[in-house]
Protein backbone atom coordinates (compact mmCIF):
# COMPACT_ATOMS: atom_id res chain seq x y z
CA UNK A 1 0.00 0.00 0.00
CA UNK A 2 1.10 3.29 -0.86
CA UNK A 3 -0.28 4.57 2.39
CA UNK A 4 1.22 3.42 5.76
CA UNK A 5 -2.11 2.92 7.89
CA UNK A 6 -0.36 0.87 10.73
CA UNK A 7 1.38 4.28 11.51
CA UNK A 8 0.80 4.55 15.26
CA UNK A 9 0.10 8.28 15.44
CA UNK A 10 0.05 9.50 19.42
CA UNK A 11 -3.01 11.96 20.18
CA UNK A 12 -3.08 11.86 23.79
CA UNK A 13 -1.59 14.86 24.64
CA UNK A 14 -3.45 16.71 21.76
CA UNK A 15 -6.51 18.08 23.24
CA UNK A 16 -8.63 15.16 21.46
CA UNK A 17 -11.38 14.14 22.64
CA UNK A 18 -11.20 10.78 21.91
CA UNK A 19 -8.11 10.02 23.65
CA UNK A 20 -7.80 12.91 26.44
CA UNK A 21 -11.03 12.91 28.19
CA UNK A 22 -10.47 9.80 30.31
CA UNK A 23 -7.40 10.96 31.98
CA UNK A 24 -5.82 7.90 32.87
CA UNK A 25 -2.80 7.05 30.05
CA UNK A 26 -3.60 3.81 30.15
CA UNK A 27 -6.87 4.06 28.71
CA UNK A 28 -7.44 2.55 25.50
CA UNK A 29 -9.97 4.54 23.91
CA UNK A 30 -12.41 2.67 21.11
CA UNK A 31 -15.46 5.01 21.86
CA UNK A 32 -16.16 8.07 19.78
CA UNK A 33 -16.51 7.79 15.83
CA UNK A 34 -13.02 9.11 14.65
CA UNK A 35 -9.89 7.73 13.41
CA UNK A 36 -6.53 7.44 14.52
CA UNK A 37 -5.37 7.97 11.19
CA UNK A 38 -3.37 10.82 9.68
CA UNK A 39 -5.82 12.35 7.05
CA UNK A 40 -4.94 12.17 3.30
CA UNK A 41 -1.83 13.58 2.42
CA UNK A 42 -3.06 15.90 -0.65
CA UNK A 43 -5.42 17.60 3.03
CA UNK A 44 -2.55 18.26 5.28
CA UNK A 45 -1.00 19.94 2.32
CA UNK A 46 -3.55 22.45 1.26
CA UNK A 47 -4.10 23.17 5.13
CA UNK A 48 -0.02 24.08 4.93
CA UNK A 49 -0.96 26.33 2.39
CA UNK A 50 -3.83 27.76 3.83
CA UNK A 51 -1.50 28.33 7.45
CA UNK A 52 1.20 29.68 5.30
CA UNK A 53 -0.78 32.81 4.24
CA UNK A 54 -1.03 33.71 7.69
CA UNK A 55 -4.63 35.44 8.06
CA UNK A 56 -7.57 34.10 9.00
CA UNK A 57 -10.67 36.57 8.60
CA UNK A 58 -13.99 35.71 8.16
CA UNK A 59 -14.61 33.76 4.98
CA UNK A 60 -16.39 33.59 1.71
CA UNK A 61 -17.61 29.71 0.73
CA UNK A 62 -16.24 30.49 -3.50
CA UNK A 63 -18.35 28.95 -6.57
CA UNK A 64 -15.43 26.14 -6.85
CA UNK A 65 -16.32 24.73 -3.20
CA UNK A 66 -20.15 23.95 -4.77
CA UNK A 67 -18.60 22.55 -7.86
CA UNK A 68 -16.27 20.18 -5.79
CA UNK A 69 -19.39 18.60 -4.12
CA UNK A 70 -21.56 18.33 -7.15
CA UNK A 71 -18.63 16.54 -9.23
CA UNK A 72 -17.61 14.31 -6.58
CA UNK A 73 -21.14 12.92 -6.19
CA UNK A 74 -22.12 13.33 -9.59
CA UNK A 75 -18.71 10.79 -10.06
CA UNK A 76 -18.29 8.35 -7.33
CA UNK A 77 -21.85 7.84 -6.47
CA UNK A 78 -23.91 9.29 -9.64
CA UNK A 79 -26.22 11.68 -8.44
CA UNK A 80 -26.45 14.84 -9.80
CA UNK A 81 -26.68 17.98 -7.68
CA UNK A 82 -27.12 21.23 -8.38
CA UNK A 83 -25.08 24.08 -7.25
CA UNK A 84 -27.86 26.02 -5.64
CA UNK A 85 -29.00 22.81 -3.51
CA UNK A 86 -26.22 22.92 -1.50
CA UNK A 87 -26.29 24.72 1.92
CA UNK A 88 -23.19 24.40 3.87
CA UNK A 89 -22.76 24.58 8.12
CA UNK A 90 -20.15 23.10 10.34
CA UNK A 91 -21.44 19.75 10.60
CA UNK A 92 -24.04 16.78 10.28
CA UNK A 93 -25.13 17.49 13.92
CA UNK A 94 -26.25 21.19 13.46
CA UNK A 95 -27.33 20.77 10.06
CA UNK A 96 -29.94 17.91 11.69
CA UNK A 97 -31.18 19.73 14.02
CA UNK A 98 -31.56 22.70 11.64
CA UNK A 99 -33.29 20.63 9.26
CA UNK A 100 -35.51 19.42 11.94
CA UNK A 101 -36.45 22.73 12.63
CA UNK A 102 -37.35 23.76 9.20
CA UNK A 103 -39.94 21.21 8.79
CA UNK A 104 -41.23 20.67 12.18
CA UNK A 105 -42.87 22.89 14.73
CA UNK A 106 -42.83 21.79 18.65
CA UNK A 107 -44.69 18.94 19.32
CA UNK A 108 -44.38 17.07 15.81
CA UNK A 109 -43.39 13.43 15.56
CA UNK A 110 -40.19 12.95 14.04
CA UNK A 111 -39.35 8.80 13.36
CA UNK A 112 -36.10 6.93 14.16
CA UNK A 113 -34.95 3.14 13.61
CA UNK A 114 -33.25 2.14 16.41
CA UNK A 115 -30.94 1.54 17.48
CA UNK A 116 -29.32 4.29 15.95
CA UNK A 117 -26.57 7.46 16.37
CA UNK A 118 -27.30 8.74 19.16
CA UNK A 119 -28.03 12.73 18.37
CA UNK A 120 -30.63 11.90 16.59
CA UNK A 121 -32.68 11.92 19.93
CA UNK A 122 -31.10 15.11 21.38
CA UNK A 123 -31.89 16.28 18.38
CA UNK A 124 -34.97 15.81 17.82
CA UNK A 125 -36.03 16.70 21.61
CA UNK A 126 -33.85 19.89 21.27
CA UNK A 127 -36.57 21.55 18.74
CA UNK A 128 -39.60 20.11 21.21
CA UNK A 129 -40.43 17.35 18.60
CA UNK A 130 -41.12 13.81 19.85
CA UNK A 131 -39.15 10.74 19.45
CA UNK A 132 -41.12 7.93 17.81
CA UNK A 133 -38.68 4.29 17.43
CA UNK A 134 -39.43 2.20 14.60
CA UNK A 135 -37.04 -0.49 15.68
CA UNK A 136 -35.07 -2.63 13.53
CA UNK A 137 -35.07 -6.15 13.35
CA UNK A 138 -32.46 -7.90 14.20
CA UNK A 139 -31.64 -11.60 13.35
CA UNK A 140 -29.14 -13.69 11.49
CA UNK A 141 -26.68 -11.41 12.68
CA UNK A 142 -27.76 -9.12 10.92
CA UNK A 143 -30.54 -5.84 10.90
CA UNK A 144 -33.27 -5.20 8.30
CA UNK A 145 -35.87 -2.63 8.19
CA UNK A 146 -39.36 -3.15 9.90
CA UNK A 147 -41.55 -1.87 7.10
CA UNK A 148 -45.12 -3.01 9.08
CA UNK A 149 -44.44 -1.51 11.71
CA UNK A 150 -42.63 1.61 9.55
CA UNK A 151 -45.99 2.04 7.54
CA UNK A 152 -47.83 2.06 10.76
CA UNK A 153 -45.80 4.65 12.98
CA UNK A 154 -45.41 6.81 9.55
CA UNK A 155 -49.56 6.61 9.16
CA UNK A 156 -49.57 8.56 12.52
CA UNK A 157 -51.22 12.22 10.92
CA UNK A 158 -48.20 14.13 13.92
CA UNK A 159 -45.32 12.32 12.24
CA UNK A 160 -43.51 14.92 10.08
CA UNK A 161 -40.08 13.27 9.45
CA UNK A 162 -38.08 10.19 9.19
CA UNK A 163 -34.30 10.30 10.11
CA UNK A 164 -32.71 8.39 7.99
CA UNK A 165 -29.21 6.91 8.87
CA UNK A 166 -27.92 6.14 5.42
CA UNK A 167 -25.21 4.07 6.31
CA UNK A 168 -26.34 3.29 9.17
CA UNK A 169 -24.53 3.69 12.74
CA UNK A 170 -24.54 1.34 14.63
CA UNK A 171 -25.63 -1.49 12.93
CA UNK A 172 -23.41 -1.28 10.28
CA UNK A 173 -26.01 -1.66 7.33
CA UNK A 174 -25.62 -0.34 3.72
CA UNK A 175 -29.03 -0.17 2.98
CA UNK A 176 -29.95 -1.29 -0.54
CA UNK A 177 -31.64 0.18 -3.73
CA UNK A 178 -35.25 -1.74 -3.06
CA UNK A 179 -35.14 -1.19 1.04
CA UNK A 180 -34.37 2.14 0.16
CA UNK A 181 -37.13 2.41 -2.32
CA UNK A 182 -39.63 0.77 0.08
CA UNK A 183 -38.99 3.52 2.30
CA UNK A 184 -39.56 6.16 0.62
CA UNK A 185 -42.71 5.10 -0.80
CA UNK A 186 -44.42 4.39 3.09
CA UNK A 187 -43.27 8.41 3.71
CA UNK A 188 -44.06 9.64 -0.09
CA UNK A 189 -47.47 8.31 0.96
CA UNK A 190 -48.27 9.97 4.43
CA UNK A 191 -46.46 13.09 3.02
CA UNK A 192 -43.15 12.57 5.48
CA UNK A 193 -39.65 14.45 5.01
CA UNK A 194 -37.22 12.03 4.44
CA UNK A 195 -34.11 13.46 6.13
CA UNK A 196 -31.20 11.79 5.59
CA UNK A 197 -27.82 11.08 7.75
CA UNK A 198 -25.31 10.18 4.93
CA UNK A 199 -22.24 11.15 6.52
CA UNK A 200 -20.80 7.66 6.26
CA UNK A 201 -21.48 7.37 3.27
CA UNK A 202 -17.35 6.67 1.87
CA UNK A 203 -17.08 4.10 4.00
CA UNK A 204 -18.49 1.03 2.56
CA UNK A 205 -16.96 -2.56 2.33
CA UNK A 206 -16.73 -4.67 -0.80
CA UNK A 207 -19.95 -6.12 -2.19
CA UNK A 208 -22.02 -3.11 -1.27
CA UNK A 209 -22.99 0.01 -2.74
CA UNK A 210 -23.56 3.43 -0.89
CA UNK A 211 -26.89 4.55 -3.16
CA UNK A 212 -27.96 8.58 -1.99
CA UNK A 213 -31.61 8.03 -0.91
CA UNK A 214 -32.21 11.01 -3.02
CA UNK A 215 -30.51 9.61 -5.99
CA UNK A 216 -33.86 6.95 -5.97
CA UNK A 217 -36.09 8.98 -7.90
CA UNK A 218 -37.28 12.50 -8.51
CA UNK A 219 -39.71 12.37 -6.14
CA UNK A 220 -37.53 11.31 -3.76
CA UNK A 221 -35.19 13.98 -4.65
CA UNK A 222 -37.93 16.24 -4.14
CA UNK A 223 -39.20 14.91 -0.46
CA UNK A 224 -35.83 14.94 0.86
CA UNK A 225 -33.21 16.49 2.61
CA UNK A 226 -29.63 15.10 2.75
CA UNK A 227 -26.94 15.65 4.86
CA UNK A 228 -22.92 14.73 4.13
CA UNK A 229 -19.78 15.65 5.42
CA UNK A 230 -16.34 14.36 4.13
CA UNK A 231 -15.75 14.10 7.82
CA UNK A 232 -15.83 10.68 8.80
CA UNK A 233 -13.90 9.13 5.74
CA UNK A 234 -11.51 11.91 5.82
CA UNK A 235 -10.71 12.08 9.69
CA UNK A 236 -12.12 16.03 9.37
CA UNK A 237 -14.25 16.23 12.71
CA UNK A 238 -12.44 19.12 14.28
CA UNK A 239 -12.04 20.77 10.67
CA UNK A 240 -16.23 21.40 10.79
CA UNK A 241 -17.64 21.23 7.24
CA UNK A 242 -20.79 19.75 6.69
CA UNK A 243 -23.76 20.07 3.64
CA UNK A 244 -27.24 20.32 3.72
CA UNK A 245 -28.93 19.26 -0.04
CA UNK A 246 -32.28 20.17 -0.43
CA UNK A 247 -33.39 20.26 -4.03
CA UNK A 248 -36.57 22.15 -3.44
CA UNK A 249 -36.25 26.25 -3.37
CA UNK A 250 -38.78 27.03 -0.70
CA UNK A 251 -37.65 24.04 1.93
CA UNK A 252 -34.00 25.44 1.29
CA UNK A 253 -35.07 28.93 2.74
CA UNK A 254 -36.35 27.94 5.92
CA UNK A 255 -33.81 25.38 6.49
CA UNK A 256 -31.44 28.61 5.63
CA UNK A 257 -33.27 30.56 8.47
CA UNK A 258 -33.13 27.53 10.82
CA UNK A 259 -29.09 27.66 10.69
CA UNK A 260 -29.46 31.30 11.38
CA UNK A 261 -31.45 30.97 14.09
CA UNK A 262 -28.98 28.33 15.49
CA UNK A 263 -26.35 30.50 14.44
CA UNK A 264 -24.40 27.58 12.65
CA UNK A 265 -24.38 29.54 9.26
CA UNK A 266 -20.77 30.59 8.99
CA UNK A 267 -17.46 27.82 8.03
CA UNK A 268 -14.27 28.37 8.89
CA UNK A 269 -11.56 28.58 6.05
CA UNK A 270 -10.01 25.07 6.91
CA UNK A 271 -13.03 23.46 6.27
CA UNK A 272 -13.21 24.65 3.38
CA UNK A 273 -9.77 23.91 1.64
CA UNK A 274 -10.34 20.06 3.24
CA UNK A 275 -13.33 19.75 2.05
CA UNK A 276 -11.95 20.22 -1.86
CA UNK A 277 -8.67 19.02 -1.23
CA UNK A 278 -9.93 15.62 0.27
CA UNK A 279 -12.61 15.52 -3.39
CA UNK A 280 -10.55 16.46 -5.62
CA UNK A 281 -7.35 14.56 -4.42
CA UNK A 282 -7.87 12.27 -1.89
CA UNK A 283 -9.93 9.26 -3.88
CA UNK A 284 -6.80 6.87 -3.67
CA UNK A 285 -6.27 7.66 -0.05
CA UNK A 286 -9.32 6.68 0.37
CA UNK A 287 -9.37 3.25 -1.34
CA UNK A 288 -6.42 2.23 0.63
CA UNK A 289 -8.25 3.75 4.02
CA UNK A 290 -11.42 1.46 3.04
CA UNK A 291 -9.05 -1.51 2.27
CA UNK A 292 -7.40 -1.34 5.47
CA UNK A 293 -10.74 -1.10 7.86
CA UNK A 294 -12.34 -3.98 5.78
CA UNK A 295 -8.60 -5.93 6.87
CA UNK A 296 -9.20 -4.72 10.25
CA UNK A 297 -13.03 -5.82 10.57
CA UNK A 298 -12.01 -9.24 9.29
CA UNK A 299 -9.04 -9.50 11.97
CA UNK A 300 -11.79 -8.77 14.82
CA UNK A 301 -13.79 -11.36 13.49
CA UNK A 302 -11.61 -14.34 13.25
CA UNK A 303 -10.40 -13.07 16.95
CA UNK A 304 -13.89 -13.01 17.91
CA UNK A 305 -14.27 -16.39 15.98
CA UNK A 306 -11.27 -18.37 17.71
CA UNK A 307 -11.48 -16.45 21.31
CA UNK A 308 -14.94 -15.33 22.02
CA UNK A 309 -17.44 -17.57 19.85
CA UNK A 310 -20.27 -16.89 22.30
CA UNK A 311 -20.97 -13.44 21.51
CA UNK A 312 -21.56 -12.03 18.09
CA UNK A 313 -20.54 -9.69 15.87
CA UNK A 314 -23.03 -8.40 13.74
CA UNK A 315 -22.43 -7.86 9.96
CA UNK A 316 -20.46 -4.93 9.24
CA UNK A 317 -21.33 -3.27 5.60
CA UNK A 318 -20.10 0.07 6.25
CA UNK A 319 -18.67 2.33 8.68
CA UNK A 320 -15.98 1.48 10.74
CA UNK A 321 -18.29 0.79 13.85
CA UNK A 322 -18.90 -2.52 14.94
CA UNK A 323 -21.75 -3.60 16.60
CA UNK A 324 -20.90 -6.87 19.32
CA UNK A 325 -24.10 -8.57 20.45
CA UNK A 326 -23.11 -9.29 24.08
CA UNK A 327 -26.83 -10.25 25.24
CA UNK A 328 -24.98 -13.72 26.27
CA UNK A 329 -23.54 -11.69 29.93
CA UNK A 330 -27.46 -10.83 30.78
CA UNK A 331 -25.88 -7.39 31.65
CA UNK A 332 -26.99 -4.04 31.26
CA UNK A 333 -24.68 -2.31 28.16
CA UNK A 334 -23.91 0.57 30.58
CA UNK A 335 -22.65 -2.36 33.38
CA UNK A 336 -20.46 -4.23 30.37
CA UNK A 337 -18.63 -1.07 29.19
CA UNK A 338 -17.64 0.10 32.79
CA UNK A 339 -16.64 -3.36 33.14
CA UNK A 340 -14.07 -2.90 30.52
CA UNK A 341 -13.08 0.45 31.31
CA UNK A 342 -12.51 -0.25 34.95
CA UNK A 343 -11.20 -3.79 34.60
CA UNK A 344 -8.78 -3.67 31.38
CA UNK A 345 -9.05 0.00 30.57
CA UNK A 346 -10.89 -0.03 27.51
CA UNK A 347 -13.46 2.48 26.43
CA UNK A 348 -15.69 1.53 23.92
CA UNK A 349 -19.32 2.74 23.74
CA UNK A 350 -22.22 1.00 25.23
CA UNK A 351 -25.53 -0.20 23.32
CA UNK A 352 -28.30 1.71 25.09
CA UNK A 353 -26.59 5.46 24.25
CA UNK A 354 -28.69 4.19 20.36
CA UNK A 355 -31.93 3.63 22.12
CA UNK A 356 -33.81 0.88 24.21
CA UNK A 357 -33.07 -1.45 21.05
CA UNK A 358 -29.55 -1.38 21.73
CA UNK A 359 -29.47 -2.85 25.04
CA UNK A 360 -27.04 -5.69 25.71
CA UNK A 361 -24.61 -4.37 22.73
CA UNK A 362 -21.47 -2.39 22.64
CA UNK A 363 -19.59 -0.65 19.73
CA UNK A 364 -16.15 -0.85 18.95
CA UNK A 365 -13.88 1.81 16.62
CA UNK A 366 -12.23 -0.11 14.79
CA UNK A 367 -10.46 2.84 12.41
CA UNK A 368 -7.32 2.51 14.10
CA UNK A 369 -3.66 0.98 13.65
CA UNK A 370 -3.59 -3.03 13.33
CA UNK A 371 -0.95 -3.55 16.32
CA UNK A 372 -4.06 -1.17 18.28
CA UNK A 373 -6.89 -3.06 17.35
CA UNK A 374 -5.15 -6.23 18.52
CA UNK A 375 -3.97 -4.63 21.88
CA UNK A 376 -8.16 -3.65 22.46
CA UNK A 377 -9.11 -7.22 20.99
CA UNK A 378 -6.76 -9.01 24.02
CA UNK A 379 -8.26 -6.41 27.07
CA UNK A 380 -11.89 -7.51 25.43
CA UNK A 381 -11.29 -10.89 25.92
CA UNK A 382 -9.93 -10.90 29.42
CA UNK A 383 -12.65 -8.40 30.84
CA UNK A 384 -14.94 -10.57 29.12
CA UNK A 385 -14.10 -13.66 30.02
CA UNK A 386 -13.77 -13.00 33.62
Amino acid sequence: MKYNFDEVVPRRGTNSYKWDSAGDADVLPMWVADMDFRTAPPVVEALKKRVEHGIFGYVRVPDVYYGTVAGWFAGRHNWQIEKEWIIYTTGVVPALSAVIKALTTSGDKVVVQTPVYNAFFSSIRNNGCEVITSPLIYENGTYQMDFIDLEQKVADPGVKVLLLCNPHNPAGRVWTKQELTRLGEICLRNDVWVVSDEIHCELVFPGHTYIPFASVSEEFQMHSITCTSPSKAFNLAGIQIANIVSADADIRMKIDKAININEVCDVNPFGIEALMAAYTDGVEWLEELNRYLFANYHCLRAYFDEYLPEFSVVSLEGTYLVWVDCSVLKQPSEAIMKTLLDKEKLWVNEGSLYGEAGEGFIRINIACPRQQLIEGLKRLRRALKQ
